[in-house]
Parts: structure tokens; sequence; C-alpha cells
């Protein structure tokens, strides 16, 4: 059962109750045609499957390896075209901030502020996130245990928000790997707060000497099927029509015309854990 935040983000949408809910998106905002296209496709797909769904895009990437990647259209137009796939659809939407400004600017376009793994042990971000009173997701550092996740979530709610879920992206395994320890989708389960499989960041490869962050895609399913398994009460998964073409993280985005497909393998899975 979803928590009352999440019941009344989920409001206008038709879906089985039962259900994971789906976080799912372009890496970034590389145009209104792209995020359109994306949105219209996903919305379809998950109203046919019966499963909740939040529309994702960084309207911004501050975190880039190299100094010649794209980083974005521009921070109000970014936002604004975030917003308007949401409106476009009726879609909740979500975006990620990396300085305590980006929080009250972000919240006048999305539902859900996202902290990036980096950045999910520093005070005065999660604090400013927490005062916009909006959900926030809080990705889990590839550097953190998954019991260590309590005190961000201590640090929100305390600040009078108890909209808070939690995002396991991997744990760092070497210089140019991560590795997912299923285990911590149970232990943050148990502070009580949604917790969401990021099924695309938790196979990167950074470091790479190209200065472009490798992925394994091919993966995706993997990941996927176990965090059901293990029950995770969402996914996270970016997708593009066509990864080869994308201005970020092309190399671990899921190809959109294979999403419908593993969603109902997912279904099934998440059926037969809940019976």
């Amino acid at each position: 059962m979803h928590p009352s935040y999440l019941t009344q983000l989920f409001q206008n949408q038709s879906y089985d109750p039962q259900s994971f809910f789906l976080i799912a998106g372009p890496c970034v905002v590389e145009s209104e045609e792209v995020v359109m296209e994306i949105a219209e496709k996903v919305s379809l797909i998950c109203k046919n499957l019966g499963i909740p769904y939040v529309f994702k895009a960084s309207y911004r990437k501050a975190n880039r390896t190299s100094a010649n990647s794209f980083t974005g259209v521009g921070d109000e137009k970014g936002l604004s075209i975030i917003q308007s796939a949401g409106k476009a659809f009726n879609l909740p939407t979500t975006t990620d901030i990396h300085t305590n400004e980006e929080a009250a600017l972000a919240a006048q376009y999305v539902d859900i502020l996202q902290i990036p793994a980096f950045l999910c042990r520093q005070t005065d971000l999660l604090l400013a996130a927490a005062a916009t009173g909006k959900i926030v997701n809080v990705k889990k550092g590839q550097f953190l245990s998954g019991p260590s996740m309590k005190f961000a979530v201590e640090k929100i709610q305390k600040a009078g928000n108890d909209r808070v879920m939690l995002t396991d992206r991997g744990n760092s395994f070497g210089y140019q790997d991560l590795i997912v320890d299923m285990r911590n989708i149970t232990w943050m389960k148990e502070l009580q707060v949604p917790v969401i499989m990021d099924c695309t960041h938790s196979l990167q490869q950074p470091n790479q000497t190209s200065g472009v962050t490798g992925g394994n895609p091919g993966m995706i399913g993997t990941i996927a099927k176990a965090a059901i398994a293990n029950g995770a009460d969402g996914l996270f998964i970016e997708t593009h029509p066509r990864p080869s073409e994308a201005k970020s993280d092309g190399a671990n985005m899921l190809p959109l015309q294979h999403l419908e497909g593993l969603l109902a393998q997912l279904l099934k899975i998440r059926k037969a854990i809940i019976q």
C-alpha cells in the first residue's frame, strides 16, 4: 500500500494499487520534441499496464565527467519543458537539484525533488528540499549502506516534511564499476519510506579514460527483476527512443522499444510475491 502522499500524487491516474510505480524518462532535457515523445509513449504503456507513472528528466546536468559534455538547454527552459510534459499527459514529474538555491526554483515546476547520490549527506541541500513541502527522493550514495540512509530521512522529517522516498543506485566496486547489494532494499524499507531501485545508474561504469561514463543497459532487466522480487516499491529507469543519439548517458539508457515488454514481465513477478 502506498503512503498517502503517493496516493495523492497518482490521484489522476488509473492503476492497479498493488503495482509498483515507475519513474522514467530521458537522462536530461534535450529538446521539447524528445521529452514529449518519451512522456507520451511511456504514459500510454503504463496506462495500458496499470502502472502509476512519474515522468523524470534532469533540467541541468551539473555532474558531468568532461567539461565538453552537454549540460542542458537552460534552467528555466528545461524546467518549463518538464512541466509542460506533465500537464500534457496528466503526469506527476520529478527532476534533480544540486544546490540549496535550486530547490525553491525547481519546486515551482515539479512534484518530486530528487537529491543526487553524491549529495545525499549535504544537510543544507536536504533541508532546502524539505522546506519546499515537495516529496523528496534521496538517492543512496554509492559509498553508503542502506541503514545509514536513516540519517538523511531524519534530516528531512525533522525539518517538518515526512514526504520522503529513498532510491538505491548501487555501490562503488573498484574504480570503474558498481555492484547492487539487494539487502539495501530490505534495510531501507525498514525506515518506513517507499524504496526505489535505480536500474539505470546502478549499472554505470564510471571513470572511463574517454571522459564518457559507460554502462550496461542489457542488465537493466536483471536488476529490475531482482529489485521487484526483493520488494522494491518503485523502479527508476532512464529510457530513450534512440540511445545512440542521446546527449547524456546514452550508454546507460534502456531503448524505449524494450520498455513495455520488460514492465509486463516485472508485473508478473510483482503479482507472484504479493499473493
